[in-house]
């Protein structure tokens, strides 16, 4: 079991997902039950997914979190996609979450390696014995 705040992925998730919580105020009220919704679950998930895969026993299990969050991420990245086509973000802000974003993805990515890589070695350490 690890402390999820521990990890520079989840520090960097969480300030993506404040910064869009503040972008967003400025969207139009009738998209509170919509995009704004979706935007904020989609980001808020990324964090939550690697502290309950923090929280878990195994490194498999943690892996199968990290998967989620990635799919989260994908999905966050089209909703920033959407907000700026319907111009309910500025191009600045866009921009910036949008590089934060790949940031991430990046480093989920390069976690999930390295916990897959912990995963195998067990598993061949088991096969021995």
């Amino acid at each position: 079991m690890r402390n999820y705040r521990d990890l520079q992925v989840w520090t960097k998730a969480h300030a993506l997902t404040l910064d869009l919580y503040r972008i967003s105020r400025a969207f139009p009220r009738e998209e509170m039950y919509g995009l704004t919704a979706q935007l904020w679950r989609a980001a808020a998930s990324i964090g939550a997914n690697l502290a309950e895969g923090c929280g878990r026993r195994t490194s498999s299990e943690l892996a199968r979190f990290i998967r989620i969050a990635m799919g989260s991420a994908s999905e966050l990245d089209y909703h920033l996609l959407l907000s700026r086509d319907l111009e309910f973000m500025k191009d600045d802000d866009f921009k910036r979450t949008t590089r934060d974003l790949v940031e991430v993805r990046k480093m989920l990515t390069s976690l999930l390696s390295s916990v897959e890589e912990q995963v195998e070695l067990k598993a061949k350490a088991a096969a021995k014995v």
